[in-house]
This record gives structure tokens, C-alpha cells and sequence, in this order.
């Protein structure tokens, strides 16, 4: 089941007869209120709106739904830069920026659902990532890695087609680490690791983050 949370009530039905097309059962709130009170254990994915008429989505994801560990896609009117990194700062896999396509969001939903069906080998192109063996393949052969390069790739396949933004990578190296680093330290590992496998897989989004999509 689908959660959509939209107050304009044309673009809700529009999307709700659309989804259920496609063999999506939907269930739509127009406001925080009613999503908290309504809200379905069953639901696998959510669609949040940004602006909402007593909050916004961004507050509902991390007050509400981030610790359910629901897939959930943001939508916005606002096109800047400000309003996506904070989106996918806070766990969302991906984002739409108002007006789109229904048939864009169909295969963003796809993606998402299929990929959660998935088990923890992921294939991308020529490279394969075994996420619980943390071992990397390219052409079937093994790329030696070193642990914390190992440990931005999971972070990158854990999030295919969505960006992983340098300042979610900057604070896990430290973590992981403990050292002093800086926004260099991630340029120089994403090279590394694009020297090792392959400009290909990895896109670099300017001033943002980085994304491995799933072709």
C-alpha cells in the first residue's frame, strides 16, 4: 500500500486513479493530523508534499515516519538546492519537484519497491556489490578496497538512484575514523574509488553529493 499525503485535492485523485491503474492500493491524507491518525501498518512506500496546511513534510518524515523505516518520496514546488539536500539529508529516497509526470513517479515507485524486494547482491552495469559480504566484483573479478572505501560504497548501493550528499559521507568518515576531516577528504576517496572501478557507475552531482543509479 501506498501512503500519499497532498492537500490539493485534484492532484491526490489524480495520482490515487492513476496508482490504483497500476495495481498500487493507495491511501491519501491532506494534512499531518490525518496522517498521524490514520496511518496503516501496511503501507510500503509514502509520498509526502512538502507544504502542508498544518506543517510540512519534511517535520512529518523525521517526527513521524523516518523511525518506521518506510521508503518515502518527496514532493515539492520549490526547485533549489536547499530544499533537496535537506530532503535527502533526513533519509528520503528520492524527490519530485512540482509539476511532474505521473509517469515519472510510476518508475521512481517501481524502482524503490522493486529494489527493497531485492536480496543484498547489487548489479550495476559491469560491477557487483554484495552488501553483506562488503565485497566488490567488476567483470567477476574481485577489486581489492580498502575498508573505509568499502564502507562509502554500501553507503552509495544502500541508496541507488538517490544522492548521497558529501556532508552524509563527510560526518560517516569521521565516525568511522575518528580523525579530523574535511570536504577534501571525501574529493579524494570518491577518486580513489572511481580509479579502482570506474568513472561510470558513480555520478557526481555538483555541489550536492554522489549517486550509483540502478540501469
Amino acid at each position: 500500500m501506498i501512503l500519499l499525503v497532498e492537500d490539493n485535492e485534484s492532484i491526490s485523485k489524480g495520482l490515487k486513479y492513476s496508482l490504483e491503474e497500476n495495481n498500487y492500493n493507495v491511501e491519501i491524507a491532506n494534512s499531518v493530523k490525518t496522517t498521524k491518525k490514520e496511518f496503516n501498518s501496511e503501507i510500503e512506500l509514502a509520498i509526502l508534499d512538502v507544504s502542508l496546511p498544518d506543517g510540512n513534510g519534511f517535520d512529518l518524515y523525521e517526527e513521524f515516519m523516518k523511525d518506521k523505516n518506510i521508503p518515502t518520496i518527496f514532493l515539492t514546488a520549490k526547485d533549489s538546492e536547499e530544499d533537496i539536500v535537506k530532503g535527502l539529508n533526513l533519509g528520503a529516497d528520492d524527490y519530485l519537484t512540482k509539476p511532474f509526470s505521473t509517469r515519472e513517479l510510476l518508475a521512481r515507485i517501481n524502482r524503490i519497491i522493486s529494489r527493497n524486494k531485492k536480496n543484498n547482491i547489487i548489479k550495476v552495469k559491469n560491477v557487483t556489490f554484495d552488501i553483506d559480504k562488503m565485497e566488490l566484483y567488476k567483470d567477476n573479478l574481485k577489486i581489492n578496497l580498502s575498508s573505509l572505501e568499502l564502507n562509502i560504497l554500501n553507503i552509495l548501493f544502500l541508496n541507488i538512484n538517490k544522492v548521497v550528499t558529501r556532508e552524509i559521507i563527510l560526518e560517516k568518515i569521521w565516525e568511522w575514523t575518528g580523525n579530523d576531516v574535511d570536504d577534501h577528504t571525501v574529493t579524494v576517496y570518491i577518486k580513489r574509488i572511481k580509479d579502482k572501478i570506474g568513472e561510470e557507475i558513480i555520478t557526481t552531482i555538483k555541489k550536492v553529493g554522489y549517486r550509483i543509479d540502478e540501469k
